[in-house]
């Protein structure tokens, strides 16, 4: 950004609904509200808004809360955030909109950015901003979701899916993790981690809701597989077999994957990558390093293995990401 332009947070609009869970309302204000720049300056905006004239809004909660701004306040969006309601009536049972939440929604400017939290999700399903398009909610309504929406892909493993313009999320705490994946999309991993940090949470979760799905208990174990990732981040730059990972808990190649799917919920293939992709940017965020030199500091060993992992997972290229981050800090 040029000095001469004018700086402006980015504007988040929480739509507040009758029914809606007071911790879900709460962590868009706390993690976009802390996200900061070098020079201090709050990055978001963030406001709560009602489908109706500003006045109090239902909670699932023996209080209500006050919602400063009606639904015009949509239409000065950049991103718009619907949290998860107990009360949405025909949008839960029947699939629709509501007169009101329809006239709501009608504001948003186009090209804005959508995200749900848990069942917030139906409302951008009824709206039909997910036709076609990847979805997620609460394991535990995800079956219901599907087959009241069959147009949308629903994935019930994952903590949240980006697809750009609209992204989803699972139930409750994921809403963190939702939170902080699009601070660390819009100004980096530095400042999602400082964010993280400040409000004592881990800056990514491993693994998706699979993790927290209800099963039946299996056999009594004491084994883990966290000292083996403890042993791998501090190894990423070197080549890392899964034999070596099992060994370092003394179990069976077989063994050891079961078990580090049962507690992170991907295979020690995938997380491995996810270290391996958070660790370049981070490099490419806070170094000078060639991309050769981040390349096999973060584990892949060519950049043309970094480029093809990080456009899979990022949707970009290395010099592209460096470029849009390192301008950001240095705004």
């Amino acid at each position: 950004m040029a000095a001469s332009e004018t700086f402006r947070a980015h504007r988040v609009a929480v739509l507040a609904l009758d029914g809606l869970l007071p911790f879900e309302l709460g962590i868009p204000h706390r993690f976009f509200g802390r996200a900061r720049d070098e020079r201090g300056r709050h990055l978001y905006e963030v406001f709560t808004c009602s489908v109706r004239p500003p006045g109090e809004v239902e909670t699932d909660a023996d209080f209500s809360i006050h919602a400063p701004y009606g639904p015009e306040a949509l239409a000065r969006a950049d991103t718009v955030i619907v949290p998860a309601s107990y009360e949405l009536g025909p949008l839960y049972e029947e699939g629709r909109l509501t007169g009101e939440l329809a006239a709501a929604l009608a504001l948003i400017r186009p090209g804005t950015r959508l995200a749900s939290i848990c069942t917030g999700v139906y409302v951008l399903a009824a709206a039909g901003r997910l036709d076609g398009r990847p979805a997620t909610t609460h394991w535990a309504d995800a079956d219901r979701f599907q087959r009241m929406f069959p147009r949308i892909k629903v994935d019930a493993d994952v903590l949240f899916i980006d697809d750009g313009d609209v992204l989803t999320s699972a139930g409750v705490a994921a809403g963190i993790d939702l939170c902080l994946h699009m601070i660390r999309r819009d100004f980096g991993t530095a400042v999602a981690n400082d964010v993280a940090r400040r409000t004592v949470v881990p800056p990514y979760r491993d693994g998706g809701q699979a993790q927290y799905i209800e099963r039946p208990l299996p056999e009594p174990q004491l084994a883990t597989t966290a000292a083996a990732r403890a042993w791998a981040l501090r190894r990423l730059h070197e080549p890392i077999q899964l034999r070596d990972l099992a060994g370092q808990e003394a179990m069976s190649v077989r063994t050891f994957t079961r078990r580090f799917r049962e507690e992170v919920g991907i295979s020690p293939g995938q997380w491995l990558t996810r270290q391996r992709v958070e660790r370049a940017r981070q490099l490419l965020e806070s170094t000078d390093l060639s991309m050769d030199q981040v390349a096999q500091e973060a584990g892949f060993g060519t950049a043309q293995s970094m480029r093809q992992h990080l456009q899979q997972a990022l949707g970009v290229t290395p010099t592209a990401y460096r470029r849009t981050f390192r301008t950001l800090a240095t705004r």
